[in-house]
């Protein structure tokens, strides 16, 4: 099999099917089902016309997608217009649905969406919305982790914590398109928590809503960051806050922690603080520590460094900060934040700049830039 020919074939083959009609996604994925069968094929003979083969197989692979996807949102559509089912004998499969979809044979990606679709119940269409990637696209790629849990047997203890990591994910993409996701991963997580009895799912909704109570206050009118030091503690969600840390302190008292209930410790002591000034800035780096002991994650480190520069002072913070690998994401907005406590807004300015450079998202980096500007126009004053 000459895998050199395959690749240079490739690009010609996309072309040929964009242009016959096929959307980009659609005709990537069609793509690469071709080069899938003739790398089953062609060990046995050569085409003649290896390219011509290519654009067969391809085209085939994506009408046949296309009239999978049209028939698959024929019954959706049929199931939406179908009357409330009345009442029948309670068998709840939602812990058995979990553990499936978040199985490790599977992609973070993959696992998200099956599990929105499987447990969560949204339409593809809504799925595909709040990725804000194309309809088709989204249903093969159900459809392939559908393929790939088909013949699991689900006859040992599941993995609670890749189920946990799956939920995490979803939460943390937040809003886009007509699916709050946030929202829907405290109703998934709500669903867990009724189905298992585990302290850390309870860590993990207690983070969920710690953190989603303070939604209403993260960004200003015009749609920029509001860090949490400037947030207006007034319109967080108190409900929200005392729920989460009454789930949160259930959890601590069983003496099992995890990493979910000691981020959800540190969330609920920002909550906890009337004030940015008023927060128990030493508890946060105690809790930080028994992060780092459960998860020696390099980000934690990172979230540590901060938390030291506010309980012992910048410099102390910059010395943390100093241990790190200065490529980690968000280490150079961390180090301007520290120099400007320290009082080097020269610097501060520059490091803002550099990190808005790398900034991961639009909002972020407006931010950043914003920081950067505000401090040279007090320079040149």
């Amino acid at each position: 099999m000459d895998e050199a020919l395959l690749r240079s074939l490739t690009p010609g083959v996309l072309t040929v099917l964009v242009r016959r009609g096929a959307d980009f996604a659609a005709a990537e994925d069609a793509v690469q089902d071709a080069l899938v069968e003739a790398v089953r094929v062609w060990p046995d003979g050569m085409p003649q016309d290896p390219k011509g083969w290519l654009v067969t197989v391809a085209w085939r692979k994506f009408l046949d997608a296309t009239r999978a996807d049209t028939a698959r949102r024929r019954r959706e559509d049929r199931v939406d217009a179908e009357p409330a089912p009345g009442p029948a004998t309670a068998v709840d499969d939602t812990l058995r649905l979990f553990f499936l979809c978040a199985h490790p044979s599977l992609t973070p990606s993959s696992a998200v969406a099956l599990t929105l679709r499987a447990v969560g119940g949204l339409t593809t269409r809504q799925i595909a919305r709040a990725y804000l990637v194309p309809e088709a696209t989204m249903a093969q790629r159900i459809s392939r982790a559908k393929r790939t849990v088909s013949a699991v047997r689900l006859d040992r203890p599941g993995d609670v914590a890749t189920v946990l990591r799956v939920l995490y994910l979803v939460f943390n993409e937040g809003y886009s398109g007509d699916v709050d996701l946030a929202a829907e991963a405290i109703r998934l997580t709500r669903r867990l928590a009724a189905s298992i009895d585990h302290p850390e799912v309870a860590g993990l909704l207690a983070l969920m809503l710690l953190h989603h109570a303070r939604r209403a206050a993260r960004t200003a009118p015009d749609g920029g960051l509001v860090p949490l030091a400037e947030q207006d503690r007034g319109r967080w969600d108190t409900v929200a806050i005392a729920e989460g840390v009454g789930i949160l302190q259930a959890a601590l008292a069983r003496d099992r922690l995890g990493e979910f209930q000691a981020q959800a410790a540190i969330a609920a002591l920002h909550a906890d603080a009337p004030t940015a000034e008023e927060t128990d800035w030493v508890q946060v780096v105690e809790w930080y520590d028994e992060l780092v002991r459960l998860t020696d994650s390099p980000v934690v480190r990172l979230n540590r460094a901060v938390a030291v520069g506010e309980a012992d002072g910048p410099r102390a913070g910059l010395a943390a900060l100093a241990a790190l690998d200065d490529s980690l994401p968000r280490h150079t907005a961390v180090a301007a934040y520290l120099h400007e406590r320290d009082g080097d807004p020269a610097t501060a300015a520059r490091l803002y700049a550099e990190a808005a450079l790398k900034a991961p998202n639009l909002a972020e980096r407006d931010h950043l830039t914003r920081q950067a500007a505000r401090l040279n126009s007090r320079r040149e004053r």
